[in-house]
């Protein structure tokens, strides 16, 4: 088993308190891992009426995910104005059509049935927020080849994710088991799991979240 090194000292104390305004257990997973200490809020968005609104207006699906990362960012930004406030929002376009997370498996194996053989992108969006402001953003694209699936694969696949599955756009686990679904990923491997992660980093790092 690989232990994984504990850096959060790295950020160190009385640094700039930083929240992620955000229920993906991913993402806090992943500033937690790079060494960033992040406190959890969760905004109350109904991200679904907005996509909708914003689909009707003709946006594009990186100005829907600025959007939508920004409005999370800024109502837990004003809810906590001396914190750095992440939010972050991922879309996946496949031929001009959206998917969102899968309710169940039912709309896992659709996602996969419909992703596959065929190639699609996903646009990965995070805002940083201080005072109800957005004072920092950064958008980036993946593109992803999914391999032809069976269904037969597709049924043991999701029997070994299990409810993972949820939680992604595309119903994928690129990190483990679901490697086996591509044939190509042409990007940041970050940016799949659904967070800029880099390019945030740095910006932490130049406004006291992070010691350079």
């Amino acid at each position: 088993m690989t232990e994984s090194l504990n850096l959060s000292h790295l950020a160190g104390a009385g640094e700039k308190p930083v929240v992620l305004a955000s229920g993906s257990r991913t993402r806090a997973d992943m500033l937690r891992s790079a060494g960033l200490t992040v406190e959890i809020r969760k905004p109350a968005v109904d991200e679904s009426e907005f996509k909708r609104s914003l689909r009707a207006e003709g946006a594009s699906a990186a100005e829907v995910a600025t959007f939508l990362a920004e409005m999370k960012a800024n109502t837990i930004s004003r809810a906590v104005p001396e914190a750095l406030v992440i939010g972050a929002d991922q879309m996946l376009d496949i031929d001009g059509e959206w998917l969102d997370k899968p309710e169940d498996r039912i709309g896992a194996t659709a996602h996969l049935r419909r992703l596959s053989g065929k190639r699609h992108s996903l646009i990965s969006a995070v805002v940083v927020s201080a005072g109800g402001t957005r004072i920092w953003h950064n958008i980036a694209t993946a593109s992803l080849l999914v391999r032809p699936l069976s269904d037969e694969f597709i049924d043991a696949y999701l029997d070994t994710v299990g409810d993972k599955a949820l939680e992604s756009v595309g119903a994928y686990q690129l990190e483990s088991v679901g490697a086996q679904l591509f044939t190509a990923v042409e990007g940041d491997f970050f940016t799949v799991l659904g967070l800029p992660l880099l390019p945030l980093l740095d910006f932490m790092r130049t406004h006291s979240a992070l010691r350079t």
